[in-house]
């Protein structure tokens, strides 16, 4: 290359034997392939060589490059010129290197952009002489990032770059919109200094995994005041630093807050009503309630019963039955508060006015004092003071007659006023409280009025001299479930004993009644003379079809007797007949069980079929237990039969022996659950020694007048 910088690249050789032009040659390729020009700027004599690709790179042609500073400077876009300038000096002055990026214009008008790097070469005697170099058209490149700038500065995406020491590189308009400042004071700044709130926070640990992992991270974070938004970010890792792309989510998110607050509410409403249902029990689920509503709605909560009759109870019928607290040690305070206030209150209390009006009564301010004014001064306006209400809210209960309680809510000074949805959830909370509540009551009476009629037909069992009867019912959990089982035990004129145990199909008070005709008609059969089991199912039966009851029932008539050899022999007979009933069992005092099925059962009374019924008989040992019981001692939702049979065999072996009272309790105990889904009549008899007294533990014998004493 000439001085003058009109110089062309050298032909290659077609031979080249030393391996330094090999290598030479080899450079000038790569660089011909990259399209790479070169430039010598000779600071002494201030000539400026290129080689034909920069000299067209610049729009000159060998003939009109002048091979100075000033042809350079001349092509130079005018914007670039002072900082092109000063990075040359500042290389020359340090003789260091340089690399930069300029537009070039063209002689068209056209515009072309230049990457360049360059070292400064100094003499022997230390002065700064040669600046060596190379450039390459970026044109195409400088191109497409300005397209894709151009696609971030029009994204509807916050877009914004960090360089490694956390300052901010690059924004778009987005950006600029979603902080809500200009870029000119945004550019340049520590992102920690201009966004203060952000440091500690979920911004500046999201931020920090991703320049530390080198992988992306997406995340939501809320930035305080002034900014009060919600952003959701992704933070993508660059070799220069941090990409930021973010947008404003706060319309989203309360959309968002609102569905979870409606759904928390909805669910709490769920569990309520979950738990309240679990027990038809009033006071059990009430003491529910007052838990369950805090601290979601309020921070206090007193749940007051309006008693049936509201003459009854203590004033107006109002009840205190539950209190909670959020605080621990205020919990005693609100109890005794809410147990002494009732008496004390005038009649322009919020809860007496909530009682007479029905409606909701809200004091969104300084309820304490609004609370002193309608209570006598004493104990319970310290009580005020120390609860210290900021607002209160008495809700009434709805019944299907009028409120059947009231829920009254309060916040402290912490929490302040009831929020819209606050009073809205605790309207939902009393609504369904009261319903639960009205129907616990309804089944409270339904239950108490079958169970009693129930209980009125089955009289206490007769005491024979030597033998010890013991009956037991258990109603179902269910007022709708209570009905049709009966169990019956008297002596025949011959001083038989008779046991009788009956299941009439249903389960209501219609069942109950059915179950009173079947058992007045079967024991004034039994009772009136001397017929064996299968006689007295018979004429039941007859009898049944004769009223056309329509009863359909299942049930087991056994007969105690005894002859002379027996008598003499310490043992006893049980004839029985079974009509569909479970089969009664026989418990020797050993441990041994004997199942009575006497061969398949015989038809259900109230089955119109023609034919006799039959009976079977065991003999019984001393000390023996023979048991009758309904099938809901042995069958229920989860167990059929079969199985129930079978553990009812095992537990009677492994509680024989015991008094029999408790053999029964532990009977009904081991096999029942908790909340038996059906009514369950058991009748057991045990034969003692009649060689002896009657034990003491069999309590005295009790017989009709007419019929003999043993």
């Amino acid at each position: 290359m000439s001085a003058e910088g009109t110089s062309s690249a050298e032909p290659l050789p077609d031979v080249v034997d030393d391996p330094a032009d090999a290598r030479r040659a080899l450079l000038d390729l790569a660089i011909t392939a990259a399209g790479v020009g070169t430039f010598d700027w000779d600071l002494t004599t201030g000539g400026l060589s290129w080689d034909d690709r920069l000299i067209e790179m610049f729009g000159y042609t060998p003939a009109d490059f002048e091979g100075t500073i000033e042809a350079f400077r001349r092509r130079l876009h005018p914007a670039d010129l002072p900082r092109i300038t000063g990075l040359l000096q500042q290389a020359i002055d340090t003789r260091g290197d340089f690399a930069t990026e300029y537009r070039v214009r063209l002689p068209d008008g056209g515009l072309r952009w230049v990457a360049a790097r360059g070292r400064a070469l100094g003499s022997e005697q230390g002065a700064t002489v040669r600046l060596l170099g190379a450039a390459w058209d970026i044109t195409e490149r400088r191109a497409g990032q300005e397209r894709v700038a151009q696609l971030i500065e029009g994204m509807a995406v916050g877009f914004a770059t960090l360089d490694r020491d956390w300052v901010i590189t690059h924004v778009n308009a987005e950006a600029e919109r979603i902080i809500g400042a200009p870029r000119e004071d945004l550019l340049g700044r520590d992102i920690w200094e201009r966004f203060p709130e952000a440091v500690d926070s979920e911004f500046e640990v999201n931020f920090r995994r991703a320049a530390g992992t080198g992988r992306p991270v997406v995340f939501d974070a809320y930035y305080p005041a002034p900014l009060d938004i919600w952003v959701e970010v992704r933070a993508t890792p660059t070799p220069d630093g941090l990409a930021l792309y973010f947008l404003d989510v706060s319309a989203r998110r309360a959309v968002q807050q609102q569905a979870e607050r409606a759904a928390a509410r909805e669910g709490l409403l769920n569990r309520i009503t979950e738990e309240l249902v679990g027990t038809l029990d009033a006071e059990e689920a009430i003491g529910r309630l007052a838990r369950m509503v805090l601290p979601a709605v309020a921070d206090l909560a007193i749940v007051t019963l309006i008693d049936d009759d509201r003459a009854a109870g203590t004033r107006r019928g109002l009840r205190t039955t539950a209190t909670w607290h959020v605080d621990p040690a205020l919990r005693p305070v609100v109890e005794a508060y809410a147990q002494a206030r009732l008496a004390a209150l005038t009649d322009d209390a919020l809860i007496l006015r909530a009682v007479r009006g029905g409606q909701v009564q809200l004091v969104a301010r300084d309820a304490a004092a609004e609370v002193r004014r309608v209570l006598p001064p004493g104990p319970l306006h310290d009580m005020v003071t120390t609860l210290a209400p900021e607002a209160i809210v008495v809700l009434p209960l709805p019944g299907r007659t009028g409120p059947v309680g009231m829920l009254t809510l309060a916040n402290g000074a912490d929490r302040g006023p009831f929020t819209p949805e606050d009073l809205l959830t605790a309207r939902h909370v009393a609504t369904r409280a009261g319903l639960v509540l009205d129907n616990a009551r309804l089944y409270r009476q339904q239950r108490d009025l079958a169970e009693g009629f129930q209980r009125s037909l089955l009289t206490p069992p007769p005491q024979p001299e030597h033998g010890q009867v013991v009956v037991r019912y258990v109603p179902a959990a269910q007022a709708a479930e209570v009905g049709g089982d009966w169990y019956d035990a008297f002596l025949q004129p011959s001083g038989a004993t008779v046991l009788v145990i009956g299941d009439v199909v249903g389960h209501d008070v219609q069942a109950a009644a059915a179950m009173g005709q079947a058992r007045t008609i079967v024991r004034t059969l039994a009772a009136r003379g001397h017929a064996g089991p299968a006689a007295v199912l018979t004429e039941a039966e007859q009898v049944l079809q004769t009223l056309q009851s329509g009863i359909l029932a299942t049930a087991v008539v056994a007969r105690l007797e005894q002859t002379d050899a027996e008598r003499a022999s310490g043992l006893a007979r049980l004839r029985w007949s079974n009509a569909g009933h479970p089969p009664p069992m026989v418990v020797s005092p050993d441990g041994r069980v004997t199942v009575l099925d006497g061969g398949r059962p015989d038809r259900l009374l109230g089955v119109r079929r023609a034919g006799p019924r039959r009976e079977a008989e065991v003999s019984l040992p001393p000390d023996g237990v023979v048991l009758l019981y309904t099938d809901g001692l042995v069958e229920n939702r989860v167990e059929d039969i079969d199985h129930g049979l079978h553990r009812l065999q095992t537990v009677l072996g492994e509680v024989a022996g015991r008094d029999l009272d408790d053999l029964c309790d532990e009977v009904l105990a081991r096999m029942l659950p908790t909340n038996p889904g059906d009514d369950v009549a058991l009748i057991a008899i045990q034969l003692h020694p009649q060689d002896r007294p009657r034990p003491p533990g069999a309590g005295p014998g009790r017989v009709p007048p007419d019929v003999p004493a043993d």
